[in-house]
């Protein structure tokens, strides 16, 4: 069992599902996308399985959109032809588990904004653990992320920072109804769950 392997075992029930995927993760952090046919030459005739479980947790996305970049926006289609990528902060996550054999979130947070040149990066793990705290099932409103980034003393930076959260892989923006956007009151976004998976919720 390799480092990557390893890190996702703790993560996943089903070690031999754990095992394909940390091969295709681990090949496709090399350049940040896969393609169908290198997934299936990786995991074998099914790969289906795999490719709806990493993206369920958001590991890679489908290249193709439908009508814009928001992540449940993306057609996952399991034929030839088709490609898939990794979030920024995926791919950092992913490289630093194939070294250590950790899941360590915060850790790939502070050093993917600190890539990016965000001043603020050492405050962006607890910023982000703290969005997920206020999310309910998984989502956060703009009005959130505001009152988030003003606790932390950086409500003055806050379009830029939800703009670096989308960049990096953390949130995208969530598609909902007339109705759910009339009781928000404001934008939603979807939080990267495999940021802020505990041992054992995913199976």
């Amino acid at each position: 069992m390799n480092n990557l392997e390893k890190a996702l075992s703790g993560l996943l029930k089903n070690d031999e599902l754990a095992a394909f995927l940390a091969a295709v993760l681990a090949y496709a952090s090399k350049t940040g996308r896969i393609s169908y046919s290198e997934v299936t030459e990786i995991v074998g005739e099914n790969p289906e399985e795999v490719l709806l479980l990493g993206n369920r947790w958001r590991l890679f996305l489908p290249v193709k959109v439908e009508k814009s970049g928001a992540w449940e926006d993306r057609l996952l289609l399991c034929k030839p032809g088709e490609s898939y990528v990794l979030p920024n902060i995926v791919r950092d996550l992913v490289q630093n588990a194939s070294r250590t054999g950790c899941w360590a979130p915060m850790k790939a947070i502070a050093e993917v904004f600190k890539e990016i040149g965000e001043p603020a990066w050492q405050q962006m793990p607890e910023l982000a653990a703290e969005l997920w705290r206020e999310a309910r099932n998984g989502q956060v409103s703009a009005v959130q992320i505001k009152e988030t980034c003003i606790r932390a003393g950086l409500g003055d930076r806050v379009d830029v920072l939800i703009a670096e959260l989308k960049g990096t892989g953390v949130m995208s923006p969530k598609l909902v109804s007339l109705a759910e956007v009339s009781r928000a009151t404001s934008p939603i976004y979807e939080l990267n769950p495999s940021l802020f998976v505990k041992k054992g919720d995913t199976e």
